[in-house]
């Protein structure tokens, strides 16, 4: 997900020490007058920063040099060596292979989870003032004392709760980290009968249906009957070209019950061949189950797609895009085996806030029976328009499990996860793709056509490889002869969007839509640009305003108390780490940015635009500071990228 990270250091730009001459490939072309060099430009910020901001050997530790591996504190740019690295440049040329390893995950990296700041906590029978007693009695490892816990801490970030604003009563109470805005004389939770609301969130996990799904007593009748199906090779066949209404997506050949019946194989409506004992003419799995002609029908072609982001691509961050005018959305993805698991974090991914009309979930995995069941356990418990199949992930971690790009050289298990799937789910069913694993070796546009056969409703295509990750720029030629290979199928295009233009270069392919993945990152308000065709010269306190948003989505998403908030300010810090890589419009030498062009270092038009291109994530932290308070003692943040932050 961290695209453009992984090109060469060279070829990148980095931001080297570039004065006003001329810029090297892969930098942004900036008027030289904004230009720097890397020592004035951290002078600049370091001189107008606040006094607590710059003891960063004290308590709160900024400056995350000391937690970063050896790896990451090696200087990307112009072959120069990082803070703290005391090697000669003649022993630097000697380890190419440290420098290779300045891309790809921090895997060393600190995790600091957020129950880390918040070790005095108070019991939740107290937080929620519950009636009834602590069940645990003495054995409660949480502090019953309300004083003991006050003592204890730490100060209000604030005088507005969002929560408290937005529904009228706080759940977070004495532990809110705003809460004197809700708090009465005598310490009890106030609440404003007139604004209380159900919060907007659709898609939680239900607490029984968690511990069915741990005891695992939760049966799947129907992914079982598919999947006997496939076992004996009631595979649906090829499906004739059948003509959509314009506009509409769905899987080919729905328009044909009769047909579409009968290379599903034995019918599932008939008695004689259900495996289960009835009384009448029909099954119970007969009234529920819909044809695949009645399945509901897909219409995004030509809205803007915003793709499943891991880890950026959470509920406030898609909040933000619908804002600025994303059609559809997708959660990030979810990995089958932990939701059949019934993991809460796994199944938060699934939420699904009331402004995302078009919205569909992501699943990954590598096997067809826990694909199956995976899917037919959303279909019946929660609320999307779509489930697409991750068959584009490039980690070593899903790729050596079979899951993710590893299944475009698994045509047979991937048939029928594609199959299975779409005979349980009553939603259409999308597929998102790669041209293949490696470079030179394109699989799309020999799956599409499958894919259309097996019953997937659209397709996306990433222009790129496994293999060559970020290092070259999407190859739409491919996804222009990959659309006649997909016909009719509709097939959306994925890959290096930063402005309109690159947008309608996208559509001139013939592509029924485009996905929208760092461009989102780097500046969510492309949606706006595209929609209205012009660019937009945003300004730094507009820019801030998004940030203070973003930060107010995510106290009511995660909540309110320490751990919401430092949840809120990761998150927020992994997305300021792409944030930084946009130049403002005003400052180019020439329109548009492209999004394999890193800034050099450059001086804003004012103080908050020169921090936000900052490249440090001590000053990262700083803006995080501005919207959600201090950090806690010993705060350390290092990005989930190497490449996504220099020292």
């Amino acid at each position: 997900m961290a695209e453009g990270a992984a090109e060469a250091p060279a070829e990148s730009g980095g931001g080297g020490d570039l004065g006003a001459g001329a810029l090297e490939r892969g930098v942004a072309p900036i008027k030289s007058r904004y230009l720097t060099t890397k020592e004035q430009f951290h002078e600049f910020l370091e001189a107008r920063q606040e006094k607590p901001s710059q003891e960063p050997k004290k308590g709160n530790s900024h400056d995350c040099a000391l937690a970063e591996p050896e790896a990451k504190r090696i200087r990307l740019e112009d072959g120069q060596l990082g803070e703290g690295t005391t090697e000669e440049p003649a022993e630097l040329g000697k380890r190419p292979q440290a420098q290779k390893r300045a891309r790809g995950q921090n895997k060393g990296r600190p995790h600091v989870k957020p129950t880390h700041y918040d070790k005095n906590r108070l019991c939740p029978s107290l937080v929620q003032e519950s009636a009834a007693k602590c069940f645990f009695g003495d054995r409660c490892r949480f502090l019953h004392d309300v004083n003991s816990y006050l003592k204890t801490k730490p100060a209000d970030l604030g005088p507005r709760c969002v929560l408290f604003e937005t529904y009228g009563r706080c759940p977070y109470g004495v532990t809110c980290r705003f809460a004197r805005a809700h708090l009465g004389p005598e310490g009890q939770n106030l609440v404003q009968e007139e604004v209380v609301q159900a919060p907007p969130i659709r898609n939680g996990l239900d607490k029984a249906l968690q511990q069915q799904l741990r005891k695992r007593k939760i049966h799947f009748e129907r992914a079982e009957q598919a999947l006997r199906q496939l076992g004996k090779g009631h595979l649906p066949g090829p499906t004739p070209a059948v003509t959509t209404p314009t506009g509409t997506v769905s899987a080919p050949g729905q328009d044909n019950c009769d047909t579409q019946q009968a290379r599903l194989g034995p019918s599932t409506s008939s008695p004689s061949h259900s495996p289960i004992q009835t009384c009448g003419p029909l099954t119970d799995e007969d009234i529920v189950r819909l044809r695949p002609c009645e399945k509901r029908q897909l219409d995004i072609s030509g809205k803007l797609y915003l793709a499943p982001l891991t880890t950026c691509g959470n509920l406030p961050f898609r909040r933000i895009c619908k804002r600025f005018g994303a059609d559809v959305t997708c959660g990030e993805m979810a990995v089958c085996t932990n939701l059949l698991q019934g993991q809460t974090s796994e199944w938060a991914l699934l939420k699904r806030h009331q402004c995302e009309d078009i919205f569909g979930v992501q699943l990954e995995g590598a096997f067809p029976d826990t694909m199956t069941k995976c899917a037919e356990l959303l279909n019946r418990s929660i609320e999307v328009d779509f489930v697409d199949i991750n068959v584009g992930c490039p980690i070593d971690l899903v790729y050596k499990k079979g899951g993710g790009c590893a299944l475009m050289n698994r045509s047979a298990k991937f048939q029928q996860i594609v199959c299975g799937m779409n005979q349980v789910l009553d939603v259409p069913l999308t597929v998102k793709i790669r041209t293949g694993v490696q470079e030179r070796v394109n699989l799309a546009h020999r799956l599409l056509p499958k894919l259309r056969d097996w019953g997937a409703a659209l397709v996306t295509l990433h222009g790129r490889s496994r293999e060559q990750r970020y290092t070259k720029l999407a190859d739409w030629q491919y996804i222009k002869q990959c659309v006649m290979a997909a016909s009719p199928m509709p097939l959306f295009g994925n890959g290096d969007i930063l402005s309109y233009e690159d947008a309608n270069c996208a559509m001139q392919t013939g592509v029924a839509g485009i996905m929208i993945a760092r461009g989102a990152l780097l500046k969510p308000w492309l949606f706006t640009e595209i929609k209205e065709q012009r660019h937009w010269d945003i300004s730094s306190s507009e820019r801030l305003d998004i940030l203070r948003d973003f930060t107010y989505y995510g106290l009511e998403h995660w909540g309110s108390d320490t751990q919401g908030v430092e949840k809120t300010r990761r998150f927020l810090l992994e997305w300021l780490s792409f944030l930084c890589r946009y130049v403002p419009v005003g400052l180019l030498e020439r329109l548009p940015q492209r999004i394999n062009e890193r800034p050099p270092y450059y001086l804003g038009r004012d103080y908050l635009e020169t921090l936000m291109a900052s490249q440090k994530a001590a000053d990262w932290i700083h803006i995080s500071e501005m919207l959600l308070g201090p950090v806690p003692p010993n705060f350390v943040f290092v990005p989930k990228h190497k490449a996504n932050a220099y020292k």
